[in-house]
């Protein structure tokens, strides 16, 4: 009765929170509140009482406290009970007292912490929600009573810190926090923050768990920065809050500045490798019971696995569902700069935001590029990744695989080669599914067409099949149908793919067989096909299968164990090969030729691992062949009639008279040219004999007696210095009066002679021997001079197709359809000139176009531009052209670039004799080994600076004379010539001392005593020796991790040259700045301007690794030297043509871009040495800078335009907040800049030529939208302070612009479409000048100064002209003319 009578006082006080109730709901809410006062607390204080008016229930025990009325109301009557109470304020401190007497209970505290029970009668319905909060939750609503309960609650949690959860049933401290979650309103957010931030420094670990995550949903808006902050720094303390604290972080709404800070922090101070959580907060986590083990014991690496795979799931979470915690994540990672700062973690987060958010996935791209490029993100750190996180990696794999193909099709080696690695890695590390998607995608790429994936594809499943072999064996299916595309693959690629296909086939026996079988059906298919292209690839594969069959089998292996009848098997599977491929190929001797040249490669690739019995079996035969076939005894006279008289010639052993041999070399061609054959050869044999399989088969018998000899030729040394059945090879004045087919039969002697001396000098370039040194040598001296004999030759023999000497092009006709004819390709060319000189004017306009104002073309190579230029004048050069047709040197040839160098100038101071006895290298035998060298290397050693083209041409099988180099890798070719550099440095400063001795004397022109001829050959070995040293150090390889230590090599036999003995502990930097000093010194004898820009791109490519700030004002310093500098031929002449250009232009972009302060430069070449070319001769050049002729003005005059609008753009834009000293410096910068404009244009006025015109009008509208974009915000801001440094500006720009008038005036007179295509857009920036200008001078008060006047048009020389066919209104334009600019009203203003 006593409640009935306060609840109906409070419903009569006509307040807010009036419940006009039914009668009959009055009655039973009392009626229940009776019934359950029974199972309540039986003593009553102010707590229990003021609880139950107002309409909650305690309960004891296990029961829960029930609430009959909404909470609302609950809230509003005990709000009202309270201070409505007599002795309020004081009951409240009587209320909390209550409730903290009641909650010493433990149950009865749960009770208070746990959602409160509706009270809801039989059959009827009730008014409370089926969801009802706790007891403290809804204290806490109470605005009277949250401070104090607050505090209480604060002050329990420490009395749990010691127990452990699950003792009572209830994690407390849990239940606690809860409390002040979404809590409709927080007196003092901020103290109670604090109070938990605080709780946070002294609690356990799971109850600082507890509060960190519960931070985002307790505090309000403004607290969320000071928050972040604080669980920042907690990260620093230590790695047990990782997870937690990455929660709340990532349910906190930061501004992005704060954002990038905090994910900053979080990278430098996360580490994956010591991320664990206590094993009660994994079992908490409902993500992972699912992968905790069902042993008892959880393992210390379990533990750490599933609290990174946690990590990651908090950073996907917020990845997913907030833009900019990505854009952060990204940007933290992009502004990390040192390798050190970058960990797994970062790559998995790239790989996380890839796989998550669709929208930054170009950005993760990027950025992940960028840093693989940079080497910040090494193989090995992608490899720890995977093999530590791969629970974690897994999720993202769709991502790997897209990333993995998109990094294939990238131009720069590091990014394609961490491609293939994440392929590897994936495959290695995932299961059965992904390894399934990574062969599909990897026999995707081989399918696809392209040759660099196709390339690449084929080495990473090469790469898995050797390590992986057996797990790769179960998608063997999808490797195999591969052989379905082998019409895209070549020869090189033929191999690989059969390699992959042996050792899936005979490596598991068994698994294997149906491998064996479809390789053998496909073999078969292809070695019967009349199509040249299917015999060769039928060769090819046959080849290598029977290289993966005559494997030796170890005995410690599982798999060498083999039954005798696997074993007779096996030689059956190779004698039926072996038989199969000889059947096809001894009626076709380039056939023939190719299945020697394959056999020998495969000993030289397998060398030590074939087995010998198998190898004397298919190797027996065909060796016996070579000395029937091609070798004969010595004797004075030959019999036969031939077109030439047999002579023997080259004979180096001469004084072993008994028992001689020669090669039978002439008479073969003229049997296999004139089709003459001998009774005896058509009797013996259907085999067909043939000069052609010469060189082929003694490469294979060389290859085979060393493998049967451990490396020794001593059974085959006579071939080394026996002579050759020729002709009298002097033809000086004889080639005229020789028939065409004469001709012809002697260039094809002299092709094969060649080619067995390539091959002879292959074979024992090596040897020791000191006699045999001397025999090598001297074969390199008679290939130079046979190759002088053939080009007169060839110089004689228009269309003369040679016969082949690579065999493994793509098809065996591709080598002579190659166009390799020097003087008619010459010809030809002209021919195409004339024809494409009647092209519409049109056209030529979009050619020029796309060639002015940027680097001439540079798609030759140098050595091919080289021979470009030498081809006219030299008959050796032509030679160049018809590479494909000789045999190709090995590697190890270059050994014997050890030797000395030995010029003509010693050899005629001393005794011939005592000079024969030094083994030492002549000059022309060095210039053909370092020509040779040179397109190795630019052939394999990919520069840094080349990008893949987009949509290539078709140029057939690129690897035509380089099929042994393309089995190397370009790190075994770069290790080859980094050992070679030893003997290139001697040979170098050879070069440097001879053309200092000759630079003493006057130079070749003041020095009558000088061979005009060696020194051109002294030039050229200069030139390649630079040009071998560019390509190594150039190659882009190095910027790879791994061939840190090889670029290392290099630098240090560079650096020993300076200190002997010192360079074994210096730092890389300094390695590298030793060696720039080095390379340095050789600026003083370069002896051709062709050598010195070689010189300067060597220098860069050393300096770039990194470019200091000392190194860029030597390279200044040195491009200025050559531009200064006079370059003479040896004839007299100035070195002039399209490469000089070539190479000036790039030399004169270097010296610009190097040099402290490009304006000034430009403005000392415009200001002294343009006016020195204007007053010199017609035929002369400026005396500052000798390479600036009339000739060379358009390179300089483009590339100072261009580097002038480049340069301008570096100038910062005006603002507002510029003080007026950084003004004036910007303003002083414009000036100069404005300055040599005005000259540059000015100068169209003298040299009008249609290249120049082209250029000043495209770099002339750069400049001026440049002006327009950067300089006029600066007048904008600047022109009250500094107005007359502006009129300045303005006046000067605005002759120029008048001048750029004057120019497109011109184009339309001369209706020349290439020019006039320039002048809408200038036009439209000139009149964009003038109203810009206008606006500036209204945005400083002084429009008054701005008069728009009519400018007439005018040619170059400024004479007043009409257009034709236009109006006056179009023949005339715009022109501002700044006046007034100190007006009496514009005075005040200022």
């Amino acid at each position: 009765m006593v409640s009935k009578r306060k609840l109906s006082k409070v419903d009569a006080s006509g307040e807010s929170c009036k419940t006009d109730l039914p009668k009959t709901k009055k009655s039973r809410i009392s009626d229940k509140e009776k019934d359950s006062a029974h199972g309540g607390l039986e003593n009553e204080g102010v707590f229990e009482e003021l609880l139950r008016t107002s309409g909650i229930v305690l309960k004891a025990g296990e029961g829960q406290n029930e609430i009959a009325v909404d909470q609302m109301t609950f809230q509003k009557k005990l709000c009202l009970a309270l201070e409505k109470h007599p002795t309020y304020p004081g009951v409240v401190k009587q209320f909390i007292s209550g409730l903290e007497s009641h909650i010493k209970d433990r149950n009865q505290f749960k009770n208070c912490l746990l959602p409160c029970t509706p009270v809801r009668a039989e059959g009827s319905r009730t008014l409370v929600h089926s969801y009802c909060e706790s007891l403290i939750k809804l204290l806490l609503g109470i605005k009277v009573l949250q401070p104090a309960v607050i505090t209480l609650l604060l002050e329990k949690i420490p009395e749990f810190f010691f127990d452990i959860v699950g003792t009572f049933g209830t994690n407390f401290p849990r239940l606690i926090v809860n409390q002040f979650k979404w809590l409709d309103r927080l007196l003092d957010s901020q103290g109670l923050v604090k109070k938990l931030v605080e709780m946070v420094g002294v609690s356990p670990v799971p109850i600082q768990h507890d509060i960190i995550t519960s931070l985002p949903e307790i505090l309000e808006d403004s607290q969320q920065s000071e928050v972040a902050r604080e669980l920042s720094c907690l990260l620093k303390q230590g790695r047990r809050l990782t997870v937690p604290v990455l929660d709340a972080l990532s349910r906190l709404d930061l501004d992005a500045e704060l954002l990038a800070e905090v994910i900053s922090d979080l990278r430098k101070s996360l580490d994956l490798s010591s991320c664990v959580l206590p094993l009660q907060i994994l079992s908490s986590q409902k993500k992972l019971k699912s992968q905790v083990q069902a042993s008892s014991s959880m393992s210390q690496v379990t533990t750490s696995q599933n609290c990174v795979k946690l990590l990651f799931d908090v950073i996907k979470l917020a990845v997913r569902f907030q833009k900019d915690v990505s854009e952060a994540w990204i940007k933290a990672i992009e502004n990390s700069t040192s390798v050190s700062d970058h960990k797994v973690l970062d790559l998995i987060v790239l790989l996380l935001i890839h796989s998550t958010n669709t929208k930054n996935r170009k950005q993760t791209e990027k950025v992940l590029k960028s840093k693989i490029r940079l080497g910040c993100m090494p193989e090995e750190l992608m490899k720890n990744a995977f093999q530590n996180h791969s629970m974690v990696i897994k999720d993202f794999f769709p991502s790997i695989l897209a990333l993995a193909q998109t990094f294939l099709h990238s131009a720069h080696p590091a990014i394609v080669s961490f491609g293939s690695c994440m392929y590897k890695q994936a495959f290695a590390a995932f299961d059965s599914y992904c390894q399934q998607e990574v062969v599909s995608a990897l026999v995707t790429h081989v399918c696809s067409g392209n040759e660099t994936e196709l390339d690449i594809s084929l080495d990473v499943l090469t790469d898995l099949v050797m390590l992986h072999t057996s797990l790769l064996m179960r998608y063997a299916t999808f490797v195999k149908t591969i052989l379905d595309s082998t019409q895209k693959l070549n020869p090189c690629q033929i191999r690989k793919l059969f390699y992959i296909l042996s050792m899936l086939a005979f490596s598991q026996r068994q698994e294997g067989s149906y491998i064996q079988d479809d390789m053998h059906m496909v073999i078969r298919k292809w070695l019967s096909s009349t199509v040249p292209n299917h015999k060769q690839m039928g060769i090819i594969g046959a080849v290598t299968m029977i290289g993966s069959v005559a494997l030796k089998r170890n005995e410690g292996d599982g798999s060498s164990l083999e039954r005798p009848e696997l074993n007779s098997e096996r030689d059956g599977q190779l004698s039926t090969l072996l038989d199969l491929v000889g059947f096809c190929c001894e009626q076709t001797p380039e056939v023939l030729a190719l299945y020697y040249d394959e056999l020998a490669g495969l000993i030289e690739k397998q060398k030590g691992n074939l087995d010998l019995q198998l190898l004397d079996k298919f190797g027996k035969s065909l060796i016996e062949d070579f000395p029937c076939d091609f070798v004969v005894d010595l004797s004075p006279t030959v019999e036969g009639s031939f077109l030439f008289p047999v002579k023997s010639l080259y004979n180096l052993d001469e004084d072993e008279s008994q028992g001689a041999i020669a090669i039978n070399l002439l008479p073969l061609v003229s049997q296999s040219e004139l089709g003459k054959l001998t009774d005896g050869t058509s009797n013996q044999s259907k085999r067909v004999v043939s000069p052609i399989c010469l060189s082929p088969c003694f490469r294979l018998l060389r290859f085979y007696t060393g493998e049967q000899n451990s490396g020794s030729l001593e059974e085959i040394d006579a071939l080394l210095g026996c002579p050759l059945y020729m002709t009298d090879l002097e033809v000086e004045g004889k080639l005229d009066s020789l028939s065409k087919q004469e001709r012809e039969f002697l260039c094809s002697l002299l092709f094969y002679a060649l080619n067995w001396f390539r091959e002879v000098v292959n074979a024992f370039c090596q040897q020791q021997d000191a006699e045999m040194k001397g025999k090598v040598l001297t074969r390199l001296q008679n290939i130079t001079e046979l190759q002088a004999v053939l080009g007169k030759c060839l110089a004689a023999t228009p269309g003369y197709i040679p016969p082949p000497a690579t065999f493994d092009s793509e098809g065996l006709e591709a080598v002579s359809s190659i166009n390799a004819v020097g003087p008619a390709r010459k010809r030809n060319g002209k021919k195409k000139k004339a024809d494409g000189s009647k092209v519409c004017s049109a056209d030529r306009s979009q050619a020029d176009d796309s060639s002015e104002g940027n680097q001439p073309d540079t798609e030759l190579s140098e050595l091919e531009k080289t021979a470009a230029e030498r081809e006219a004048g030299n008959p050796l050069a032509q030679l160049q052209s018809y590479r494909p047709y000789f045999r190709e040197l090995d590697l190890e040839v270059f050994t014997v670039l050890h030797c000395g160098l030995l010029t003509k100038s010693v050899l005629d101071t001393e005794m011939h004799t005592e000079a024969r006895e030094v083994v030492q290298l002549g000059p022309a035998e060095l210039c053909f080994l370092l020509d040779d060298l040179c397109w190795k290397l630019e052939h394999v050693l990919t520069p840094g600076s080349t990008r893949r083209v987009p949509f290539p041409k078709e140029r057939g099988y690129k690897d035509i004379g380089f099929s042994h180099l393309c089995q190397r890798s370009p790190k075994e070719v770069a290790t080859c010539v980094v050992k070679l550099l030893k003997p290139l440095c001697n040979h170098m400063e050879n070069m440097h001392n001879y053309f200092q001795a000759v630079g003493r004397n006057g130079g070749v022109e003041g020095d009558p005593g000088v061979n005009i001829q060696e020194y051109q050959l002294m030039s050229s070995c200069y030139q390649q020796l630079l040009l071998t040293f560019r390509s190594l150090f150039a190659w882009n390889g190095f910027s790879q991790h791994e061939n840190t230590d090889l670029l290392r090599s290099a630098l240090q036999v560079l650096a020993e040259r300076l200190k002997p003995g010192e360079t074994e502990f210096l730092l890389l930097e300094e390695l590298i700045s030793e060696s720039f000093h080095y390379l340095l010194n050789f600026q003083q004898s370069v002896p051709s301007f062709q050598c010195a820009f070689i010189l300067s791109q060597l220098l860069i490519a050393i300096a770039e690794k990194p470019m200091a700030g000392w190194k860029k004002e030597k390279m200044a310093s040195l491009a200025k030297q050559f531009l200064c500098q006079s370059w003479v031929k040896p004839s007299g002449d100035q070195e002039k043509g399209s490469q000089f250009n070539s190479a000036l232009h790039t030399l004169l972009c270097v010296y610009l871009e190097h040099t402290d302060n490009i304006l000034k430069a430009i403005e000392e070449i415009s200001s002294v040495g343009i006016p020195e070319l204007i007053n010199s001769a017609k035929d002369g050049c400026s005396s500052t800078y000798p390479t600036l002729s009339r000739q060379t003005f358009p390179v300089f005059f483009r590339v100072m335009m261009a580097q002038l609008e480049s340069s301008v753009k570096s100038i910062p834009a005006g603002k507002p907040s510029d003080s007026s000293e950084v003004q004036l410096e910007k303003l002083l910068r414009w000036n100069i800049a404005v300055r040599n404009f005005h000259i540059l244009v000015n100068l169209v006025k003298v040299f009008d030529s249609r290249p120049v015109l082209s250029i000043c009008l495209k770099y002339g509208r750069l400049f001026v939208e440049a002006f327009l974009k950067l300089a006029m915000p600066l007048l904008d801001y600047s022109f009250k302070k500094h107005r007359d440094d502006v009129q300045s500006l303005l006046k000067t720009l605005q002759l120029s612009t008048r001048q750029l008038h004057h120019m497109c005036g011109h184009s339309k007179i001369r209706q020349d479409i290439g020019l006039t295509n320039h002048v809408p857009l200038l036009k439209k920036s000139l009149e964009q000048f003038v109203y810009r200008v206008k606006a500036m001078l209204a945005f400083n008060h002084c429009q008054e100064a701005f008069w728009v006047g009519i400018l007439k048009n005018r040619d170059l020389q400024v004479r007043i002209t009409v257009l034709p066919g236009a109006s006056k209104t179009w023949a005339r334009a715009m022109l501002i003319l700044p006046r007034q600019l100190y007006p009496p009203s514009c005075a005040g203003r200022a």
